[in-house]
Order: C-alpha cells, then sequence, then structure tokens
C-alpha cells in the first residue's frame, strides 16, 4: 500500500523528497524544537507519491506535458494560457479512491486531536525544490486560510496540487533550470491558530538589507500573515539585538510603526464563498504596535533557536494567537540572497545629484536605478514593461514575476521590507521602494525617474536621470596602521551595513542627527506637553503614537538610535556626541520656537556643555542621559563612550561632568569614558587641564580651523580660506595630540579634514595620534593609501 499521508511530528530534513521542504521543515521543527521553545501548530502532510500517483492513475502527466512542451516564458498571453489549461484539469480531476481514503482518515484524526469540531486548517503547498538554500521558490505555490470540513479540504488539496503550474512557478522553474516534471507537490495540512485576531508577519535571522547577522528582524500586523506576506499592508517593523537578548536583557533595538491600514481576518458569513476577507483596522490599532517588546523578544529566542539549528540565516512566519496569547512559528525556510553574499568585496552605490523629490518610501536593495517610469495597474498591462524601465503598481505578488526581472527598478504604493516586491527585488538585484502610500499617482507613465536606495532606510524618487556611480570595494587582507581607523557614523539606519567596513568603532554618532530623524521635537515641547496648545499637541500626539508618554517616547527613541549603533559595533567602541544644535537648529524642531533665544551667530552662541549646565537646558540634557543608561545599564551596551562638544572651559567640563555622575553617568562606571571634544584654540592651550577632567579628546577639525582662522565655515565670502591642514590649524592639532599622549589619555580626530585630505590622516598618524574617524565612504580608500606609504 503507497503512503499517501504523513504526520508532521514523523517528519525531518531529509524527507524533502518526500513532502517538500517546508513540510519537511515543520516537521523538523515539530520533532527536534519543541522542547527548546519552538511552537509549531501540528498536521499532516500528502506525499509526492501521492502527488504522483495521482497525474499518473487519472493520465494527467502526458496531457501536462504536452501543453507545456515547447512554451514560450516570455510569451505572457501564452504563459497564462496554458497555465491556466493545466490548473483547470488538475482541479477538475477527482483523486484516486485510495489517496481520497488516506485524506479523509488523516483529516479525521486531527480533528479528534485538536477537540475542535469546527476545525479550521490552513492547506499549504511544499514543493520538492522548494525552500533549498540556494532558491527561495517564495510564494510560487498557493497558501489556503481557515479552510473548514472534510470537502473543502479534498478540494482545496487539489487547488493546492494545481498552483505548481501558475504562471509564476511555470516562469520561476524554467528561469531557474528547475525541470517542470522533477517537481513534486505536497500539501501540508496544519491547524490554525486564531491569529485572525491577533497577529502575524516575518522575521529574519538576520538584517534583510545589509546582510547584518547579529540582530532578528520582526515584520508584524494585524490579522491573517497574507497581507504581509503580500505586501498589502506596512507592518510594523522591530530589530532584536542577538547576544543581548542571549545576555537575558532588553533586547529590541528598534521600533518602527507602519500604517497597518488593513487586515485579513476569517470569512464569518455562511454564505460567503471566500474563507477569508479583508477589513479595514480601526484607529487605535494603527496608532499603537502590535506586539509588546516581551512577544517581539519571544519572537527573537525562537527564531535564534531555529536558526542555531538549521546553522545558516533564516526566513521564518510566525503568528500570534488573539485568544491565547500564544505565539506560533508557522513555516520556516532558509534565507537565500543576503546570506550568499560573500563578505570580500562590497558595492557602493553613490549618488552624485539629486533631482526634485516626487515619491519617498522604505528603500530595498541599497542600489540605485534609472529608467522610463512605467505605471501598471493590471496584470494584463504588463506586456507594456520593457527591458529597464522602472515598474511603478499597487503592490506585486508572484504573478508579476515574469515582468519582474525586465525592470531596473521597482516601486509600490503599499508593503514593507518583506514584501513579495521586496524579496523578489533583492534575488534579481536591482533596488526597490515600497510602502510609497502614492507612487502610482505621482509618477506619471512614461516619465524618466532615478529611483535610490542608497542613502539609507528611506527610498527617493527623483524626478530625471540622475548621474550616479557603482564602485566596487575590494577588502580582503587590510595592512596594519599604526592607529586606529574608526567611522563617524550619524544615522542608525546605515549602521548594519557601515559595521561590514574594516572599522575599530564608532569615532563620532551625533545624537542631535538621531533627535532630527528619529524624534522631530524639542524636548522641552514633550517635557512641557501639558502647557501646549491644541494644534501642537496634536501633532506631538501623532508622533509618538505607541509610546507609553511624551518624554518616555524621547527617551526610547534616542536609546533606540544609540543601541542601534552600539550593537552594530558591539565589540568596538561607540562615541556618542551629547547633543550640539544650535539654537536655530533646536529651533527649528516641533515646538522648538517657543523656547530658544534669537542669536546673531549660534555658531559660537548657545551650544555644547554651556547648554547642558544651563538651568533653561538641563532637563532636556538629563533626558539623553536616560537614555544613555538605558543602553549601558539595562541593555548591557557598555562600549557606549559619551563625547561632549563646544567645552569653553576647565568649568565648564567640571561641571558637566558632575551633572553626568549626579544622573548615574559617573567616569570610570563600568567602564565609562567621558572624552570631550577638542574644537576650540582654548581646549589646544589648556590641554593639561581639561585633561585632567576628561579621558580624552577627540578634535573637531571643523569647528577648530574655523575658530582658529577667524571664519564662518558657512560662509561663501571666505569659505575658500577654510583650510584644516593650514600652519596654526595643524599647531594646535599638535599641541593637543601631545598632551593627550603625554598624559596616557585617548586622542583621536572625528573632523572632515582626514576624510578630504589623505595626507593630513597620515601626518596625524605621524604625530601618534591614537585614531582617525572617518565617513564611510573614505574608510577603505583612506587605510589602503596609509598602508601603501607605510610599507
Amino acid at each position: 500500500m503507497s503512503e499517501y499521508v504523513v504526520w508532521f511530528e514523523s517528519l525531518g530534513m531529509d524527507d524533502v523528497e518526500r513532502v517538500g521542504g517546508k513540510n519537511a521543515s515543520l516537521g523538523e521543527m515539530i520533532s527536534n524544537l519543541s522542547g527548546a521553545g519552538v511552537q509549531v501548530p501540528g498536521g499532516f502532510a500528502t506525499t509526492a507519491q501521492a502527488y504522483w500517483d495521482f497525474l499518473d492513475e487519472s493520465g494527467l502527466r502526458p496531457r501536462i506535458e504536452a501543453a507545456l512542451d515547447g512554451l514560450d516564458i516570455d510569451d505572457v498571453q501564452a504563459l497564462a494560457r496554458v497555465g491556466a489549461q493545466i490548473r483547470s484539469m488538475i482541479i477538475e480531476t477527482p483523486f484516486p479512491a485510495e489517496l481520497d481514503d488516506a485524506i479523509a482518515k488523516a483529516w479525521s484524526q486531527l480533528v479528534e486531536r485538536s477537540q475542535k469540531a469546527d476545525l479550521s486548517v490552513a492547506v499549504r503547498s511544499s514543493a520538492t525544490a522548494e525552500d533549498l538554500p540556494d532558491a527561495s521558490f517564495a510564494g510560487q505555490q498557493e497558501t489556503f486560510l481557515n479552510v473548514r470540513g472534510l470537502d473543502n479540504v479534498r478540494r482545496t488539496i487539489r487547488d493546492v496540487f494545481a498552483s505548481l503550474f501558475n504562471d509564476r512557478a511555470i516562469s520561476y522553474r524554467v528561469h531557474h533550470d528547475f525541470a517542470h516534471d522533477k517537481v513534486a507537490l505536497s500539501a501540508g495540512i496544519q491547524e490554525m491558530a486564531r491569529t485572525d485576531v491577533g497577529a502575524s508577519g516575518v522575521m529574519f535571522t538576520m538584517d534583510t538589507e545589509s546582510g547584518f547577522r547579529d540582530v532578528v528582524f520582526v515584520t508584524a500586523s494585524h490579522g491573517l500573515g497574507e497581507t504581509v506576506v503580500q505586501g498589502s499592508v506596512n507592518p510594523d517593523e522591530f530589530y532584536v539585538h542577538k547576544a543581548t537578548l542571549a545576555a537575558g536583557r532588553p533586547a529590541v533595538l528598534r521600533r518602527t510603526m507602519g500604517e497597518k491600514a488593513i487586515k485579513m481576518v476569517y470569512e464569518d458569513d455562511p454564505d460567503s464563498d471566500e474563507t477569508v476577507r479583508v477589513v479595514e483596522t480601526s484607529q487605535a490599532e494603527r496608532a499603537g504596535f502590535c506586539l509588546s517588546d516581551a512577544d517581539v523578544e519571544s519572537l527573537g529566542r525562537q527564531a535564534m533557536t531555529i536558526e542555531a539549528h538549521y546553522g545558516r540565516p533564516m526566513d521564518i512566519e510566525w503568528g500570534k494567537d488573539g485568544e491565547t496569547g500564544r505565539l506560533y512559528i508557522l513555516q520556516a525556510r532558509p534565507e537565500t540572497v543576503k546570506s550568499r553574499d560573500g563578505g570580500q568585496s562590497l558595492q557602493r552605490y553613490q549618488l552624485h545629484e539629486r533631482g526634485q523629490v516626487l515619491v519617498e518610501g522604505r528603500a530595498i536593495g541599497q542600489r540605485i536605478g534609472a529608467g522610463r517610469a512605467r505605471v501598471v495597474d493590471d496584470l494584463e498591462d504588463m506586456h507594456t514593461v520593457e527591458a529597464g524601465d522602472v515598474l511603478v503598481t499597487d503592490m506585486t505578488d508572484p504573478d508579476w514575476e515574469p515582468i519582474m526581472k525586465r525592470a531596473s527598478a521597482i516601486v509600490t504604493n503599499r508593503g514593507g521590507r518583506t514584501c513579495h516586491a521586496a524579496i523578489i527585488a533583492r534575488e534579481l538585484g536591482i533596488p526597490a521602494v515600497v510602502g510609497t502610500g502614492n507612487g502610482t499617482d505621482r509618477l506619471h507613465d512614461g516619465l524618466e525617474v532615478t529611483v535610490s536606495c542608497a542613502e539609507g532606510d528611506t527610498g527617493y524618487i527623483y524626478r530625471g536621470i540622475q548621474d550616479f556611480e557603482i564602485r566596487n570595494i575590494e577588502l580582503g587582507n587590510m595592512p596594519e596602521l599604526p592607529f586606529k581607523i574608526m567611522m563617524n557614523v550619524g544615522n542608525p539606519d546605515r549602521a548594519f551595513d557601515f559595521a561590514q567596513l574594516p572599522n575599530a568603532g564608532v569615532g563620532l554618532a551625533r545624537l542631535e542627527f538621531i533627535i532630527n530623524r528619529m524624534i522631530g521635537i524639542h524636548p522641552r515641547a514633550l517635557l512641557e506637553y501639558d502647557q501646549q496648545p491644541d494644534d501642537l499637541k496634536s501633532v506631538i500626539d501623532n508622533q509618538i503614537a505607541g509610546y507609553d508618554d511624551p518624554v518616555s517616547f524621547y527617551v526610547d527613541k534616542l536609546a533606540e538610535g544609540i543601541s542601534t549603533l552600539a550593537a552594530s559595533f558591539a565589540d568596538q567602541p561607540v562615541i556618542v556626541r551629547m547633543s550640539d544644535f544650535k539654537s536655530n537648529e533646536y529651533a527649528n524642531l516641533i515646538g522648538g520656537a517657543a523656547y530658544e533665544p534669537e542669536e546673531e551667530n549660534p555658531m559660537i552662541g548657545f551650544r555644547g556643555a554651556s547648554r547642558y549646565i544651563s538651568e533653561d537646558f538641563r532637563p532636556c540634557f538629563e533626558l539623553e542621559c536616560r537614555a544613555l543608561r538605558k543602553v549601558r545599564e539595562e541593555m548591557g551596551l557598555t562600549n557606549v563612550w559619551i563625547m561632549i562638544p563646544f567645552v569653553r572651559t576647565p568649568d565648564e567640563g567640571r561641571q558637566v561632568v558632575d551633572l553626568l555622575a549626579r544622573n548615574g553617568l559617573e567616569k570610570g562606571r563600568d567602564g565609562l569614558k567621558v572624552i570631550m571634544m577638542c574644537e576650540l584654540p582654548s581646549n589646544a592651550v589648556l590641554a593639561d587641564e581639561f585633561l585632567e577632567i576628561f579621558d580624552g579628546y577627540s578634535i573637531g577639525s571643523n569647528d577648530l580651523t574655523q575658530l582658529t582662522l577667524g571664519l564662518d565655515r558657512d560662509s561663501g565670502l571666505v569659505a575658500h580660506l577654510f583650510e584644516e591642514r593650514d600652519p596654526a590649524v595643524k599647531a594646535l592639532l599638535h599641541m593637543a595630540i601631545q598632551a593627550a599622549n603625554k598624559a596616557g589619555k585617548y586622542v583621536g580626530i572625528c573632523g572632515q579634514g582626514p576624510s578630504d585630505h589623505p595626507d593630513l590622516a597620515r601626518w596625524l598618524m605621524d604625530e601618534g595620534i591614537d585614531s582617525v574617524s572617518l565617513n564611510p565612504d573614505s574608510v577603505v580608500e583612506t587605510w589602503l593609501y596609509l598602508g601603501g606609504e607605510t610599507h
């Protein structure tokens, strides 16, 4: 008697040929990881043998082969016609009696096991060539949700078998050189958790954009997970730091709230032919995160367990049962794009000019593409997309794949970073901007555009063909240098990417960049929220959605930015400069105009240490201290150092160090180093005094140059005189470096000069500086330049 049905718990990864990759993986997890806290709903699978016997006993196999013979997959209309013909054959053919009996018996046992008379199941496809390490096959076949009753299960299994011949699946197999007659289909019948009244999503055990391995990336939205997988919803996003989670500490690095405008739920109309339906979410659902930090960390632990078991980065679908609160793993497959990167070379796209920004959304792929926008509203218009066009549409699903490979870039209205368009764009090696909201309205058919995903988390679509270059950076074995090369990293969005460059940590992390980009509100407006006018309160309420209160929002967002940087460079120092906005820059924040003075020259006005110790700003500075304590003490990321900018006198320096200590940031505690920016001539002249107060210097050559030469670096009238290599500036640099070396204290430089002038970096090296902190785009070239000069 043939084996047609097998229970998940008796399967493992050696059974791919028997039940396909997806079902083998479910069995592997149930069999081996249940005791380690990985929860997978149970069920059974039909075997590959059941599929082949079905085709052979019904005479379908030769009819399918004849239909596929000579098919040109690039002929979209012929592909659609042949695919529909084959699917119709399969759906209309009844199962052989032996297979039908096996399914009925297994269904009866599953209902009994579940103790649910009205059992709801997902019927999932699992191809024998699916989820292999070198090909994702993601979404090629169908999944059917909320299937109830034996007759519906029978019909849906035939639908699953038929989905092996979807247009996209036929095309994908040809594209990846898989023979049609060598791929079988197994149907997995899996008990459903009540995620329709909970939440679902996708997570990866790495960052999908940079390939950074030390995080789990979680996406989440309300209801069934198909909306996230398909890209019809912009989900919440979270990053979890693996090492911090393993240490039992709070480990959520970042939270980004998605719109979550819709959700998929069970269809409760008994007269409907559909099993699920899509409804709009409530305002409350949109205005909050759909997972707690505890949920995110629980998912992270399960993901790490799965990754450790499989020994490779994983792509995992999960669901939260809204009735029980339990978190389930629904599928797990190897990640097949970023995990294959060799790591010995980096490709960098750099935009040389920027035109008018027409649309923006989430950046996928860290690349740049350009071409004519081709706005496609319907699959019937796919033939209008020509090679090199920019495909613009509401969202994509696997049916779009035959034309996606023609595009130079993809733009969608909907979707997050794990949606179908994002996955396929990464696989094809092209940029995509997803979740724009209005891309199809703003981009007109035939308009020439440039799609840039090389500027961080936000992707931009510029009018016109902009000038850009592609640089291949070979890492290899970097030469040894007598000092350290660090990086200036202000943008947490790029931290995972930059961490893969050779480096000795972050020499300058600007807190004001995090405030401006991730918060956007003046801290006094948040501290005094109750005193704000109603219209400003409304703006603030919108910004802080998902956080406990205005002040917690400020502290937590600062901590997210700092912890992302600290985790990215976890084995190296990350020097965080406390906020160094000038009064005019603080005034530009939401609510800031009411709290900031008008100064003739803010560049040398109310900034840095003077601001921190003032009665007006001290409560704001203390919020920054709270964020740093959270990162260092609660999360355990003690590689964070503190840097104080614009310290005019030793007395100011002592006051700031005392203020830090009163706020729990005592110099030396848990290895905390407190250094200061050396950026005023007084800092070099009185270096011995300042270095008695601080643990070292980081030289800010930009301000030091303008104050030494007495010029405003923002003034075009005198900008030509700005020169970090001026003898007067170098004299002060020499004084600062020698004083720090004499005192046995750290001394580095984080100004722009060494990035622009490698010869200055060499001079600093000869002077005995400990580190030079460079812009990321100049790290490798400067390193190699200095290595060549010293060997």
